[in-house]
C-alpha cells in the first residue's frame, strides 16, 4: 500500500503529500503519526510533494493546524481533499 500523504498530529487539519504525481480524483491513503493509523481521503486537486491537502472543509478565517499546531489562517473556503497553500493561506505573522 502506497502512503500518499502524512498527518503529523491527530488535531492536524492539513496532511502533506509525500508522494509525487498525486491528481485530481485520486483516491489516497494517509498516514497519521499520532496513534499509527490510516486515513483514506480522495484529493479534488492536483497535489505537488511536500504541499499540504485538507483532511477536513475548513472555513475561512479558521486556522490551519499542523503538527498539532495553528500555522496560518484560511482566507478562503477549502474543502477536503483541496490544495492548501499560499493561494488560500496566510500566515497570522503578516
Amino acid at each position: 500500500m502506497t502512503t500518499h500523504y502524512v498527518i503529523h498530529h491527530k488535531k492536524d487539519t492539513v496532511g502533506v503529500a509525500v508522494a509525487e504525481g498525486i491528481a485530481a480524483a485520486q483516491e489516497l491513503t494517509g498516514w497519521q503519526m499520532d496513534g499509527d493509523e490510516t486515513v483514506a481521503i480522495r484529493s479534488r486537486d492536483p497535489i505537488p510533494l511536500g504541499h499540504k491537502i485538507a483532511l477536513t472543509d475548513i472555513a475561512a478565517g479558521d486556522s490551519i493546524i499542523k503538527y498539532g499546531h495553528d500555522i496560518g489562517q484560511a482566507v478562503a473556503p477549502i474543502g477536503t481533499g483541496h490544495h492548501v497553500h499560499v493561494h488560500n493561506v496566510k500566515t497570522r505573522r503578516w
